[in-house]
Parts: structure tokens; sequence; C-alpha cells
């Protein structure tokens, strides 16, 4: 599960259709649990292949998202086994594409295109080590300035560098960043997904009691990141009379807390699911009324496009963005929300009773997100995209060599599934 996979497949799947051999080098399902998939465990390695593409799976010390020493021994534990591995078990690629975060995974791809003496192409889809350090988790100030200077070593060193905000692009032009070098290809929602089989909505009323309920839904990661415990606080005011019911559905380091939470607020309309299958997540998303897409009120937030944002307007469910920065102009450019102020319970409350007394610009927001998702977004042609500039950076250096552009090899610790479902990845 998650947004990564979710990009990281949707593009190479693309790929491999237009006849471009794809390998990706990953580790064993284990997210969000931290526990290896049994079909998987006591393996080392093991090559697989899906929709096309290759996988190579290299072992991964597994952690759930909790606990900073257990992370850091999980990203270092990728970090070297999908080096060492990826420099044995697979051929000359013609470029080596690496995604970040998690951060080292950037280090190791790039590393190994060094090794195989091919361009490098890093894929920012969030700003390391800024990130952590705004949250809290990196406080040492040697290690910030040791993984700020690797940063910069890898901004400059490679051939490509590919963003999913704008903002973004205006962080790495500060940092001096020749432009031509940024390439922006944001997230985005593919529309063989939105038409696939799910769960209907009324069942998910059915079967979770939420039938006559106006639903407020948050539906993902619970991590440190959200802000979560705001949304317990704007629950709290609402009394049973009111009808609205808020729905929480995914995992993450914060879930227990919040369930801990909820409980020492006596919360009596808040439902607690674990994660979901994804391809039963549409349904999930279509019996809410409302959908939350929250961060903490932090600069680098500012910075983020939520994968989350494309799927809720792909499916036509109105949105709350607590988010500030280009995630909000996004919402208000696509009139599919409403955007507040983050870590208010009071915007929150306020903006949840408004959509509730208007079902008529709850209709008007769901017909404007899906026309604007599937004008501008459709994951298909940003993959063609995406394929067209990642050519000419491997083009320069074919030109010369005198051969064909064909292959790539992409790095993600993070881990997609072969079961009968689009596989997606698990960290």
């Amino acid at each position: 599960m998650g947004a990564p996979s979710a990009r990281t497949f949707e593009h190479a799947r693309r790929w491999a259709e237009l006849g471009h051999e794809v390998t990706v080098v990953t580790g064993f399902p284990n997210h969000p649990t931290g526990i290896i998939r049994p079909e998987y465990r006591g393996q080392f390695v093991k090559r697989e292949q899906v929709a096309g593409i290759n996988l190579l799976r290299t072992w991964v010390y597994c952690a759930a998202n909790k606990g900073f020493f257990r992370r850091v021994l999980n990203f270092f534990s990728f970090f070297f086994s999908s080096l060492i591995l990826g420099t044995l078990m697979t051929g000359r690629p013609d470029v080596v594409i690496g995604t970040s975060p998690q951060f080292f995974c950037a280090v190791a791809a790039y590393l190994l295109s060094r090794v195989k003496r091919v361009p490098f192409v890093f894929e920012v889809r969030d700003i390391w080590p800024q990130s952590a350090v705004e949250m809290g988790a990196l406080k040492n100030r040697w290690l910030i300035a040791a993984l700020e200077a690797i940063e910069m070593h890898l901004y400059r060193h490679a051939a490509l560098i590919v963003p999913v905000a704008e903002s973004t692009r205006e962080y790495l032009l500060a940092k001096g960043i020749a432009p031509e070098k940024i390439e922006i290809i944001t997230n985005g929602i593919d529309a063989g997904y939105l038409a696939s089989a799910s769960v209907a909505p009324e069942e998910v009323r059915r079967r979770f009691g939420l039938e006559g309920k106006f639903v407020v839904s948050y539906i993902g990661t619970h991590g440190m990141a959200h802000a979560l415990n705001v949304v317990l606080e704007a629950a709290k005011r609402f009394d049973q009379s009111s009808g609205v019911h808020f729905l929480f559905v995914g995992e993450g380091a914060e879930k227990e807390n919040l369930k801990q939470l909820a409980e020492q607020l006596s919360l009596t309309n808040l439902t607690f699911l674990n994660e979901q299958p994804r391809e039963q997540l549409l349904g999930f998303y279509r019996a809410s009324d409302v959908s939350l897409v929250p961060l903490r009120r932090l600069e680098i937030f500012r910075k983020v496009l939520p994968s989350k944002l494309f799927e809720l307007m792909g499916v036509g469910c109105p949105i709350i963005c607590s988010v500030e920065g280009e995630a909000a102009r996004l919402v208000n450019t696509a009139e599919a929300g409403l955007c507040i102020e983050p870590e208010n319970a009071d915007a929150l409350f306020a903006a949840i009773n408004w959509l509730r007394a208007e079902p008529e610009l709850r209709m008007q927001m769901s017909a404007n997100g899906q026309q604007f998702v599937k004008a501008n977004y459709l994951r298909s042609v940003l993959a063609e995209r995406y394929l067209s500039v990642v050519s000419q950076v491997a083009g320069c250096r074919l030109q010369v060599a005198g051969s064909a552009v064909h292959s790539a090899t992409c790095f993600q610790n993070q881990s997609p599934t072969t079961n009968h479902q689009p596989p997606t990845a698990n960290q």
C-alpha cells in the first residue's frame, strides 16, 4: 500500500507497455506492519515479473514506521542489499532512477549508476533531510550537515531531477541547481484504477454501520506528519444528534496513540479500520461525504502535493484540505473542496458543518474534481512525458555510444505485491 508504490508501478507499467525494458529494485512486501508477507518469508533475494516489469526483490530489515533506530536499520539494510544485488544481478541499463524518500534509496541508485556508468535520474517526492528536521525526527547538527552534503551531491550529479511539485523546483533553484536539469512530473491518477471494480459504497456503509450518517473520512497513513489528533478534537464537538461520523482507514506509527486519545475523549462517533486492499479504497472514498487531507503546519509541507488529492478528485469525493501552499492552490484551482488552516480544530469543525449543510455544493465540488483531474493528471499521460525526458537524458549519452534507449532501473524501497490485484508497494 502507499502512494510511492502506485506512482512507480503505474509509470513502470506504462513504460513496459510501450516496449521498454524496466527493472524495479525493491524489497519484500511488509508495509505498513513491518511484517513480511508469509509467501516471501525466509528469502534473501527473489526475481519476479509483474505487468511486464522485472522485479528484483532484495533483503531488508523490516520495521513498522516507528522507532528511530529500527527505521535507520530498515533504510541501511535496503541501501546495502539493493546496491550489492543490483550490481551483481542486473545488466547495464541506459538510465538509473532513484526515488526519495527514503533518502538512502536514492543514494544506492546513484552509486549503482556510477558502477554501471549510466546517467542518474533523481526523483524527489519529498525534500530530505529538511522534512525530517522540521518534524523533529533529526536533531543532531553534525548528522544533519552530513545528510545535507549528500543531498547537494545528488542534486549536482544527477543528469535530471524530477520533483512532483512546483514549489520543489523553487527550492532547487534556490540551491543553485540549473533549471534545465529540473522537470516536474506530478502525481496523478490511473484511469484504469478509477474504472476498476471495487466494493460498492452502499456495502461499505452497511458493513460498518454508516447508513444515514454524514461520513467524514481520513484514508491513509496515520503518521506524525498528519496531525490527526486535531481531527479527534473536532470530532469531540459533534454530538450524536448531528449524524456526523468519522472514519479512519489505514495504519501508521500514530494509530495506537490516536485510539488511546479517542478513548480518553469518549468518542463514539468514530470508527478505526485496518488497512484495506487498494482496489477497495475506491469504495471507501465513494462512501464518504467528505474526505480529509491534513498535514502539520510546517514550512516543508507547503512544498508537497499529496497524491491522495488526485484519487479523491478522481472518484468525485469533496475534500477538506488542511495543507498550506501548493496543495491548497491545487484544490482551489480545481474548486474541488475547502482549504483551511492546518492544525485548527475550529476551522475543521466549521468546514464540516458548512459542507454538511450544502449538498448541492458538495455535488458541484465532486463534478469539478473529476473533470479537473481527468483533464490534467492522468497517469498514462504523465508517464509518457516522464519517459520522454528520461529518454532525452539517456539519448544524449547513447548518441555517442551508438546504442538504443530501451531499459531503465528504478530503485524503490517499497515492494509491489504479486496477487491478483494491481501491484502496490510496501516499505
